[in-house]
């Protein structure tokens, strides 16, 4: 009999999946347990439409990413703090610095998609690596100057 699996089911399928399984284990275990449904012409139309619905909307993230991107790299961060001798910082600048300095701009970025290996110590321009989406990620410049 053949199903469309509603959730993963360990050792059967995945959610979305088409797959011929018994008939005694479809009617006793997962239409019971509202795991799965019939895969009629009906219900597999809906499934490529709701497939067809999230391929639309993560290409839509993926261009809203694509365009912070760009507009990020063309973007330049100013984050004034105290320095001593030689250029040294006292302290550092954090991602969640960077990320407020981006905010007052009117840029909303999360501090954790900030990609910081350590915290800026010296003075000068950094290039730091910004992940907007899984397969965009972006350079932005941030320019540690002195109060």
């Amino acid at each position: 009999m053949k199903v469309i699996f509603l959730q993963d089911v360990k050792g059967q399928g995945k959610k979305g999946e088409i797959k011929d399984l018994s008939e005694g284990y479809v009617r006793n275990f997962l239409f019971p347990k509202n795991l799965a449904k019939p895969a009629s012409d009906g219900n597999v139309k809906t499934l490529d439409a709701q497939n067809a619905a999230e391929k639309r909307k993560k290409e839509q993230e993926k261009a809203d990413a694509q365009a912070l991107g760009t507009r990020l790299e063309a973007m330049k961060i100013v984050v004034k703090t105290k320095a001593g001798e030689g250029g040294r910082l006292f302290g550092a600048i954090t991602s969640k610095q960077i990320a407020e300095a981006l905010e007052a701009l009117g840029v909303k970025v999360d501090k954790r998609k900030i990609e910081l290996e350590e915290p800026i110590r010296t003075l000068g321009v950094t290039q730091v690596a910004v992940k907007l989406h899984p397969e965009v990620k972006a350079k932005l410049s941030v320019h540690a100057s002195e109060e």
